[in-house]
């Protein structure tokens, strides 16, 4: 590991170089981030239960969630922009001291003794600064060549699958075993542990000598970490928007169902919790195999362009499929499909978005896609259940083939703009 002291700790390391620090640096991001994977997944096992506990029903944990998604969404470009402007080391930390403090009320609200439904509602307030997998996205674009980028964010797929299953596994084994609070202090101990890992371990920056002079001119200003023209700047240059609306435009429509997927597995499928985890665990191990390994393999073969087009296609396909399907096996069919287009939308756009800005913006830009999801927990409850309840499971097949018609459409008819798009 890299010492605090060491120059490796305090310097920049050059992009597609295979030095042993970096690669040591690369290691370690990839471990950080199961790490919080698996904390979070820890969490969503639990926090149903805790809410029961406390007596919410599940209007009140639909704002809970909600309230959770907001100060996500408002979080992430500021944290992007503090990870430009203070380093990968900064970031790291300060997303994992964050997370402590979560998960520190988190724990709190379990007990008995203390004013739960208080400390519950004010947990999600640190967490809108824990944005750990856009620092780690921050880490592998700056240290990673342009044409090795996609498969290095590609591989962060594997940390999230072996966060998805440990994190589920774990929470449902140490809650049974020792009670509803242990989940929540095992979060708090590796959320504490990562934070120390950041701080002696991570660089203090990853851009590079050119990328820092470039972010502070010399005489310059420090700019604001709150300089919201600077951030909404950004979504304005060259070849970012286009990509950028494709990103949430796609996407969107698979993000609603996941929203409801909870509500779906119990009406619809008529599964089980013991069921519905197994089913998780496939997705989870799906996300692996896809993003980790099949993502790399076609990016070093295919262009980013047409990776795009293809991920649209098999969201039409999956659209399609998701209206005709009527039980749990027609959903195992069609989860692969539906797994790669999420997989490929998100690791391609991601690489094209950091190609498309200056080394001193890859965090701004990460921590702007990283308000999609949140954007989606938060209009995704009402929307997808207003859909639900309206006109039934069909209607998310039939928003998702429309709306990746259309944006196939685009695509066809006006070619997004790419730099270095060729990645093979």
């Amino acid at each position: 590991m890299l010492g605090a002291g060491a120059p490796g700790a305090r310097g920049q390391y050059s992009r597609g170089t295979g030095t042993p620090g970096r690669l040591r640096v690369i290691v370690l991001t990839y471990v950080l981030v199961a790490l919080e994977l698996t904390c979070l997944f820890m969490r969503f096992s639990i926090l149903p239960y805790l809410t029961r506990q406390l007596g919410l029903d599940s209007v009140a944990f639909g704002y809970l969630q909600t309230t959770f998604g907001v100060l996500q969404l408002l979080g992430g470009p500021l944290f992007g922009r503090f990870a430009d402007q203070r380093g990968a080391r900064a970031a790291f930390t300060l997303s994992f001291l964050a997370a402590s403090a979560f998960y520190l009320l988190l724990a709190a609200a379990c007990s008995p003794s203390l004013p739960g439904l208080a400390l519950l509602y004010a947990a999600p307030l640190p967490a809108a600064l824990a944005h750990g997998l856009p620092a780690a996205q921050m880490v592998i674009a700056d240290l990673s060549a342009p044409e090795e980028r996609p498969a290095a964010l590609g591989r962060l797929g594997l940390c999230s699958g072996v966060g998805m299953i440990l994190g589920s596994l774990l929470g449902g084994t140490l809650s049974a075993a020792c009670g509803i609070q242990c989940p929540a202090f095992v979060a708090l101990v590796a959320s504490l542990v990562a934070a120390v890992l950041s701080f002696t371990c991570i660089p203090t920056s990853t851009k590079g000598v050119s990328a820092n002079a470039q972010a502070t001119p010399p005489g310059a200003p420090k700019a604001s970490i709150f300089d919201l023209k600077a951030i909404s700047r950004l979504l304005l240059q060259p070849g970012v928007l286009p990509v950028f609306l494709v990103k949430v435009v796609s996407g969107f429509p698979s993000g609603l169902f996941l929203v409801m997927f909870s509500i779906i597995s119990m009406d619809f499928f008529q599964l089980d919790a013991a069921q519905a985890g197994y089913l998780t665990s496939f997705f989870g191990v799906l996300q692996m195999v896809i993003q980790g390994v099949v993502i790399g393999w076609l990016s070093s073969h295919f262009s980013e362009g047409t990776l795009l087009r293809a991920s649209v296609l098999i969201f039409i396909a999956v659209g399609v499929a998701m209206a005709l399907m009527s039980n749990v096996l027609h959903f195992c069919l069609l989860m692969p499909g539906l797994v790669f287009s999420l997989c490929a939308l998100n690791v391609v756009t991601d690489s094209m978005l950091t190609k498309a800005v200056s080394a001193s913006d890859t965090g701004t830009m990460l921590g702007l896609c990283a308000s999609i999801q949140p954007l989606t927990r938060t209009v995704g409850p009402t929307v997808g259940g207003l859909l639900y309840r309206s006109f039934g499971v069909p209607v998310f097949g039939h928003v998702q083939f429309a709306t990746n018609v259309l944006v196939l459409l685009v695509l066809w008819r006006q070619p997004l703009p790419q730099k270095r798009d060729k990645v093979g």
